[in-house]
């Protein structure tokens, strides 16, 4: 099959390319997916350069060449086979979900991993949701969001911005959004009521105070942050800028240490893509209440151009990476 291959860290444009290789091998509890669909997520930057420096001993990556030598992680497409133990799909249901290796015209994944497609999405919207939609979700329920509340989300025009300033609406909070000028008019559209230009304003500055913050990038630092929270409110950190050794490591620590200085809570979070978690999604989606926002797509070919995109924090919403034409189906094992 084709697939897009590393065999070293470095710039994305630099070793990433097209090969052929085999056929991944679906276990008992695996379901092999004929991928139409992916797309590039922070996460897989990350991967590529193998950076920060510190998660590679950590098992996140290979110390000194990657671990999953295929990247990519979102993905939407057909089941083609399922393994013994598999109860939750059979072939040729349509699917979306995460798992190692969604560069590539097949991928093995765990069935937990997966969840049936929703069915007012194509493909390629489906492929743009999964990490960046649970994530929003998650970082909202990790800092309790409540009706009524002030959100304040920091980068709000990306792949999970574009889901938490939906999300949050949805779940009744008056958010507000912190992009550029050039993304104010997709954050406003996807519910914000009000959007902050961190080209023209320091909203760390302002005079207004939110209850909850989703911090999903910039390079404010938590005590810059803590100042625009309620006296009771919680700051969430998913990811963010940093060193090349520790990456976003360092406001973390900080994060933990003002914790004990304040009323407020500051928190991190990881992202945990279930079968669970994407059901929830697929209902939100079905039902109108959210909807991905896609930037750009590319063909597998290009799928360095895409994560190159995302690594230089660009796009509104996600970058979508197409396997077209679909491979022809695998004959019966």
């Amino acid at each position: 099959m084709k697939a897009i291959v590393q065999h070293h860290y470095g710039a994305p444009q630099d070793v990433l390319h097209l090969a052929e290789v085999e056929m991944p091998v679906a276990g008992a509890e695996d379901v092999l997916v004929s991928v139409r669909a992916s797309s590039a997520n922070p996460w897989d930057w990350h991967f590529i350069r193998g950076e920060p420096l510190l998660v590679r001993p950590a098992g996140l990556g290979g110390v000194r060449k990657p671990k999953f030598p295929v990247p990519g992680g979102d993905l939407a497409g057909t089941v083609e086979r399922v393994g013994s133990a598999v109860t939750a799909f059979k072939p040729g249901d349509e699917v979306y979900g995460f798992g190692h290796g969604a560069f590539a015209e097949y991928i093995a994944v765990r069935q937990d991993g997966l969840a049936p497609k929703p069915g007012n999405l194509t493909f390629e919207q489906a492929a743009a949701v999964p990490l960046a939609a649970v994530t929003a979700l998650q970082g909202l329920r990790a800092g309790g969001i409540q009706p009524g509340q002030h959100v304040l989300i920091i980068g709000a025009s990306g792949g999970v911005g574009t889901f938490a300033v939906q999300i949050a609406r949805h779940l009744g909070a008056q958010v507000t959004g912190v992009c550029s000028t050039r993304h104010a008019d997709v954050v406003r559209r996807l519910g914000a009521k009000q959007v902050i230009d961190y080209t023209k304003k320091d909203f760390t500055l302002g005079a207004a105070r939110y209850d909850l913050i989703l911090q999903l990038g910039g390079t404010y630092s938590p005590a810059a942050v803590k100042k625009v929270l309620t006296p009771r409110g919680t700051l969430i950190q998913s990811f963010g800028d940093g060193s090349r050794w520790f990456g976003p490591v360092g406001n973390l620590i900080k994060a933990v240490a003002l914790n004990a200085l304040a009323g407020q809570t500051l928190k991190s979070f990881t992202a945990k893509v279930t079968a669970q978690a994407l059901t929830e999604v697929r209902d939100l989606i079905e039902s109108g209440s959210i909807t991905p926002v896609i930037d750009r797509t590319y063909p597998l070919t290009d799928a360095a151009a895409a994560v190159q995109l995302v690594e230089e924090g660009s796009p509104a919403g996600k970058v979508v990476v197409v396997v077209e034409p679909p491979p022809p189906r695998l004959p019966p094992p």
